[in-house]
């Protein structure tokens, strides 16, 4: 357990000489706007994982600078939520990341497996998951929760290599290392921009123009009064209240309390805010209205295009031994369907270029 300054800058002076490392974050996010990070896990093989202790540790500078050296391979499985929390805490955006949740999807096997289930695949080995709800700001940890915090690293160095040496066409290590150099991006670590947090709202694609305006709107303030307070966007107010907003466009506190998401304390407290917020949404032209997002409920002939579109991704990920998942979900590829069909429908950004624009260009 590094707890002092001076153990933490010789573990990562060691580190940085090594060619890979293994990292892991555990944090407490139930009550927050922000993770509270509590605990670092650092491999340099099997034998060798000490877990860096952020409650106790007030600079995390030399963490940073591993973080950023691209000579050191950082291995992370399911890396963009614990590589966006250590960019916080460091202030330095990673380089040089191996994910091993996404390698597996070009080595032959799903890019969605947990860590436990592919240990056990590649392996054969049983990770005991008997810590995934525990208070990782306790202190003193336990031997339990130290045993899981190590064996979340432990086996990750294996693993890359176990991984990598299932991919034997140059073509698709090509793909994943063009997949993998995102992480490299400081874009990457940016949260999506207030406008644009609707998009993440399910059930939003239900929506009109204008709907996704008001919801536009509402979203975007309640990311800003979540970030303000510290609380998660939910405690604010939920999605399922704030599409309400948008499709019945309430005019006064008592129009709101038709709504059962909406408490009377949420409306006491911010029942003028909604109104501000729907009728700014209202009150813009209809060119400043959003593209409609894909309709949940596809036609005849878009079921039929989808379907086609899937069984061509399936046979060409199976030749080449990829997922096909990591091409696109069902949303995506509706949505890539409509774009053809109908040009103010909204265009998936994975497809605009990179390994997958080539991927499809054959098959489209």
């Amino acid at each position: 357990m590094i707890t002092t300054q001076e153990d933490l800058q010789a573990l990562i002076h060691k580190a940085r000489t090594s060619d890979a490392v293994a990292l892991d974050t555990e944090f407490v996010w139930e009550r927050t706007y922000y993770p509270r990070l509590g605990l670092i896990q650092l491999a340099l093989s099997d034998e060798e994982c000490y877990l860096i202790d952020p409650c106790t540790l007030t600079d995390l500078t030399p963490l940073g600078e591993l973080l950023a050296d691209p000579a050191v391979v950082k291995i992370l499985h399911d890396a963009p939520q614990d590589l966006i929390i250590l960019a916080q805490a460091t202030g330095v955006y990673p380089h040089t990341v191996f994910d091993s949740r996404l390698a597996s999807g070009f080595a032959g096997l799903s890019s969605t497996l947990s860590l436990s289930h592919l240990t056990k695949e590649l392996l054969n080995i049983d990770l005991p998951k008997t810590e995934t709800r525990t208070n990782w700001l306790k202190r003193p940890l336990d031997p339990k929760q130290i045993e899981y915090g190590l064996d979340d690293v432990r086996y990750l160095p294996t693993l890359r290599i176990f991984i990598l040496a299932r991919i034997i066409n140059q073509t698709v290590t090509n793909w994943l290392h063009e997949e993998l150099a995102r992480y490299n991006d400081p874009e990457f670590y940016q949260p999506p921009a207030d406008e644009n947090r609707y998009l993440k709202i399910k059930g939003a694609g239900n929506l009109t123009r204008q709907g996704l305006a008001l919801l536009r709107e509402l979203a975007g303030w309640r990311e800003q009064e979540a970030r303000k307070c510290n609380r998660p966007r939910g405690h604010i107010v939920n999605d399922h209240a704030l599409l309400y907003l948008a499709t019945k466009q309430p005019q006064s506190p008592e129009e709101m309390q038709q709504c059962r998401e909406l408490t009377r304390h949420t409306i006491h407290q911010y029942g003028q805010q909604f109104i501000i917020q729907i009728k700014k949404g209202i009150s813009l032209p209809e060119h400043n209205h959003p593209p409609l997002l894909c309709s949940a409920k596809p036609n005849t002939a878009e079921k039929e295009k989808l379907k086609s579109l899937q069984e061509k991704i399936l046979l060409k990920s199976n030749l080449l031994g990829i997922d096909p998942s990591l091409i696109g979900n069902t949303s995506d590829l509706r949505a890539l369907i409509r774009f053809q069909q109908q040009a103010d429908t909204f265009y998936p950004k994975r497809f605009a270029s990179g390994w997958r624009q080539t991927f499809l260009a054959e098959i489209l």
